[in-house]
Order: C-alpha cells, then structure tokens, then sequence
C-alpha cells in the first residue's frame, strides 16, 4: 500500500537575507548566488517537517511493516540548473518554527526559523549554540539520503528511509529534514557545490502553502498483499489473452478518513462451455495473477492511482500497489486520508503473466474506474 503524509511546517532559510523568515512563502527553494567573478557565494536551504506519529503507531500494531518512505517534492520552474547534480536531506538536529513571514516582507518577518535562528529574532536560540558559529541549519551527518538530477527539471522522489528509521528507533528526535546540496559555502570546502564557485542554479518546489495541488508529501510504501484463493482456481494463460476485467461496486465518491478495499474481477469474455456445471462459466470467480516482494514487476496483477485532471500518477505501479486475494477474489485496500480531498481520480490496472518467457504478457485496463474524494 502507499499513504501519503502532508507537512506540518516547511520553509527557506537564506544566507543572504540572516535573520529573516519565509515560513508562508508558496515555494521552498535551494538556491545558489554569487558575483559575477564567482565570489560571495550565498545559498538557501529548505527544512521540511512531517508528524509521523500514526505511521509510528501502525508499526507498532503489525498494521504497516517494513515500510519504505519516500519525499516527494514537486518542481516549480526550477532556474538555470546544469546538467547533472544531486540534493542531499540530512534529520535536522534542534527544534525550529516555521514561521508567518514571506521573502517579499517589508520589514522582514524576523520571528521564526532563518539563517541565523531557530525560532527567530525574539527568542534569539543560534542553531549551533553560539553566534560565533556557522548558522544555516543543524543537522546529523550519519544518515542522510540523495537524488540526482540529470539534464533536466525534475520532480523529487527521494528514498529517505534510512532517516525515518532513526527516527521511528529513537536514535534521533524527528526535528525535519534539510534539504541542501552537498557540502558547506565556506571557502575550504571549494571543491562542493555549496562552496565552489560554478554557478548551479536554482531547484524550486511548491511549499506546504502552496494553492496548487501539489505540496510535499512523505509518502509510505509497504508490502500489504495477502493470498489467501481457498478452492478459487487461476486464469488459465488463454483466458489472460482476452480478458473481461472490472470493479465490483466502484462508488463514485468516498470521504478522505474512508479505509476502503475495493474488489476487481477478471473473467474470459467467451469461456469454454463444460456440460458437467450446471452454472454459468460466466459467474465463476476465478483469480488473477500473484506476485511477490522478491518479484516486483514479474507476475502479478498490480494498480495505480492517476489524478484525473493533471494525468499525474499519485500511486505507482509497485511494491505497495499489489493486488491480493481471498476465498471471494481479487482485492486490494487503500486508505483515501492520504489522497487530497475534493478531488477525481482513477485507477489503473496491469496485469503480467509468463514474465521472463516468450509467453509474457502484459495487459493495461483503464475503463473509466473514476472516483472522487470528498471532505
């Protein structure tokens, strides 16, 4: 399964602006500026904050396990960006405030996280401790995690697990995460892309304040798929060449708070007449193809999840989206808190079988299984 996590706070901090806040600015933004000869390099960095509190709490119950998490952060006209480069996210390591400034504040907003404070010009708590130190955030070097960017703007989806594993173990306390490229803006560290002087461009992603459907989201993938078919025999090969597929009972709204388990059904369009069953071949119930963990992408019947006005894909075909079944047929749950209310989407199916033989096969199905999700 996949769920999807909304941030509680985000925001920028500047190098160049110390002391002010963008807490309620629309974009997060990574940046890198200097002069025209390539000195006074000024960079921003982007600390972002999820309550992981429930997904902690359905480890703990069996309901999710062996979680992956993934941030997805969603472009907003990134500038000027070369070719190849990554972004680090490292846990930050002090509590911060968000803040109710903006970049465009006349005065600035000083109160809440900058460069220079935790919380603000009030309250005055340096990230290190000390006004003598490097301010621009705190964070733990230990466990961290990178996504490139090759040759053009792209949306984010960064593997961030080992960080929220420390902090599900209490290793360390879930402060957020920065975001950053490598390395420092300080002169010893020439030789990374914070500190050198090659001009980088600038990576802008909607913020949690965004009017676009696009905020960040800590999205969490898991392996939920039971088999449980009892006396339900599998589609034969034939029958998979020429499908009749649906959903049984697909309501056209469901409220955001809904845990929902939908059931699909794949029947052969002209199935073979057999004299000794007095019922119809065309009521009997017959199970789509399995998969595995160890085999994802091989065999195996799987969903996604697209919005319907921007073809966006909220749920992938993968690990978390594989259909189970039991002793009435195919299945699969979805919890719809994690998808933005007010909202259409649909699903579609793949269905894979002979993977790695000269018999595979792989079917798409997308008959308008559309749904909205209401407050």
């Amino acid at each position: 399964m996949n769920y999807f996590i909304f941030p509680e706070s985000d925001t920028t901090i500047y190098q160049a602006t110390g002391s002010s806040n963008t807490g309620l600015d629309e974009i997060l933004e990574v940046t890198k500026t200097m002069s025209t000869a390539g000195s006074n390099v000024k960079v921003s960095r982007v600390l972002i904050k999820f309550d992981i509190t429930d997904i902690s709490g359905s480890i703990v119950d069996g309901t999710i396990t062996n979680p992956k998490f993934y941030l997805n952060m969603y472009d907003a006209n990134s500038q000027n960006l070369t070719t190849s480069q990554e972004l680090y996210a490292y846990p930050v390591s002090s509590s911060w405030v968000e803040g109710e400034g903006t970049f465009s504040d006349s005065p600035s907003t000083l109160d809440g996280a900058s460069w220079k404070y935790r919380d603000g010009n009030t309250n005055k708590s340096f990230w290190s401790g000390s006004a003598s130190e490097p301010e621009g955030g705190a964070w733990f070097s230990d466990y961290y995690a990178s996504q490139s960017f090759e040759f053009e703007t792209t949306d984010m989806r960064m593997d961030v697990t080992p960080i929220v594993n420390k902090w599900l173990d209490g290793t360390y306390v879930n402060d957020g995460f920065i975001i950053k490229r490598s390395g420092s803006f300080n002169n010893e560290n020439s030789n990374t892309d914070e500190g050198s002087s090659e001009r980088l461009g600038e990576f802008r992603f909607f913020s949690r304040n965004t009017h676009t459907i696009y905020p960040p989201k800590l999205e969490v993938e898991w392996f939920d798929t039971k088999w449980n078919a009892g006396s339900l025999s599998a589609l034969s090969s034939t029958e998979l060449e020429d499908l009749s597929f649906y959903m049984k009972s697909l309501r056209p709204e469901y409220k955001e708070k809904s845990k929902v388990k939908f059931r699909i059904v794949g029947r052969a369009k002209y199935p073979t007449k057999s004299y000794s069953n007095t019922s119809s071949e065309y009521l009997t119930v017959k199970t789509l193809p399995s998969g595995s963990v160890e085999n994802i992408g091989g065999d195996g019947t799987y969903y996604s999840v697209r919005d319907t006005q921007t073809e966006d894909v909220i749920i992938p075909y993968g690990t978390g989206s594989l259909v189970s079944c039991d002793s009435t047929g195919n299945y699969f749950n979805l919890w719809m808190n994690g998808l933005q209310s007010e909202r259409y989407y649909k699903f579609e199916f793949k269905v894979i079988s002979g993977s790695n033989t000269v018999d595979e096969t792989i079917q798409y199905y997308n008959d308008d299984f559309v749904f909205k999700v209401v407050r």
